[in-house]
């Protein structure tokens, strides 16, 4: 009886632990002008997305974001979480490249 209600409580525990840090994200289509982020005052992200309004920080573990450096592109990317810090921008990651 002790083990049955020990298995019980075990399994539950790994329910509830698991059920409660599942993420929501969902992904982000701008479209703008990528350059190297060289020397920030942030310290984050490895490149930058210029659009009409707004200048994000990128990285990417997927695409080579050096390749595309200088050209405008329709990227798709979701938000890093914790992020922005020290005053700079939204710092996403990569994970496509519209044609």
């Amino acid at each position: 009886m002790k083990i049955g209600v020990l298995l019980s409580s075990f399994f539950l525990l790994i329910i509830t632990a698991t059920c409660n840090n599942q993420k929501v994200t969902s992904n982000m289509k701008l479209t703008g002008l990528i350059e190297a982020a060289g020397i920030t005052s942030y310290q984050y992200g490895s490149h930058i997305l210029r659009t009409d309004n707004e200048t994000y920080a990128l990285t990417s573990g997927k695409i080579d974001l050096t390749e595309l450096e200088g050209q405008t592109y329709t990227i798709i990317a979701e938000k890093v979480e914790g992020y922005p810090i020290d005053g700079g921008p939204e710092y996403l990651k990569v994970i496509d490249i519209e044609d």
